[in-house]
């Protein structure tokens, strides 16, 4: 039921970026978008996790460098029954982390020099737990390649405004319809594409959270670390890329109000809610 759900949001993803490109070219940009597309699927694949690592200028570490995060991951994948995940730092001081990868067997787990400091080893082990449960879920491709797309709708959008800009002046009917074409796409791509990694990442966050508690084995840790996380990222907020906000374990973007309407990630309250009332024993 993943899986076709995935291929649905995905389906969605590209079909953005297809719209978006007619708007901008007419026929030729949706065969342009959608030959892009297709690209960045197939590029996705393969090297999105390489691209987001080093966008947070994340450093793989040896055991020997960091042996007691090192030696978390190792029993925690031995616990999920995982391959040994790469370790990264990212030299961060807000508190955050993420996994990434193709599959398990080409993944990596990511954690801020902040969250090392923040958290207690328990607290830090309920973390990457909820990581390992994404990698066993194979959510981390899916978050990846939605963080590529997203990011690419973004970007046409951004060169829509400077085409509008470049491009004004013009009063035919054919050139005005494009105009409200590359309005609507300006403002309805990138919220629709917010919208797809919403849907994408908070039914899995609930279900990594669960995951993360089973494969720690107590529920409790990742919701005091949750708790924690949340005070950590509004205090330090850190300079993270939309596109891939989805990716972290809590939202790293600061945002109150309306904003938090349209936040990638469920409310921390109901995520530590849920957590609190998993009963390990019943299993």
């Amino acid at each position: 039921m993943n899986t076709i759900k995935t291929g649905i949001l995905l389906t969605g993803l590209t079909l953005l970026f297809i719209f978006a490109g007619g708007a901008l070219g007419g026929g030729g940009g949706m065969k342009m978008a959608f030959f892009f597309a297709c690209i960045m699927n197939v590029g996705a694949y393969w090297f999105s996790d390489k691209i987001v690592l080093k966008m947070y200028k994340a450093q793989e570490v040896t055991e020997a460098e960091a042996p007691e995060l090192y030696s978390i991951v190792r029993e925690l994948s031995m616990r999920a029954e995982l391959p040994m995940p790469k370790v990264y730092i990212i030299p961060k001081d807000t508190p955050n982390a993420f996994a990434t990868g193709r599959n398990p067997s080409h993944a990596a787990v990511a954690v801020t020099n902040g969250i090392m400091k923040l958290l207690s080893r328990e607290e830090l082990k309920g973390v990457l737990a909820h990581e390992l449960a994404h990698v066993k879920h194979r959510d981390i491709l899916i978050g990846t390649i939605a963080a590529t797309i997203a990011g690419a709708i973004s970007m046409l959008a951004s060169m829509a405004k400077w085409a509008m800009i470049f491009g004004g002046g013009r009063s035919s009917d054919d050139e005005d319809g494009n105009l409200f074409a590359v309005i609507a796409m300006m403002i309805l791509a990138p919220i629709a594409a917010l919208l797809i990694q919403m849907a994408i990442s908070r039914s899995r966050e609930y279900q990594a959270d669960e995951g993360g508690a089973r494969i720690s084995g107590s529920p409790f840790p990742l919701a005091h670390a949750l708790e924690k996380l949340q005070r950590g990222a509004q205090m330090i907020p850190m300079n993270a890329n939309p596109s891939t906000a989805h990716m972290f374990i809590v939202n790293p973007l600061t945002g109150k109000g309306i904003t938090n309407l349209f936040s990638t990630h469920p409310p921390i309250k109901e995520r530590i809610r849920r957590l609190e009332s998993i009963n390990l024993s019943k299993q």
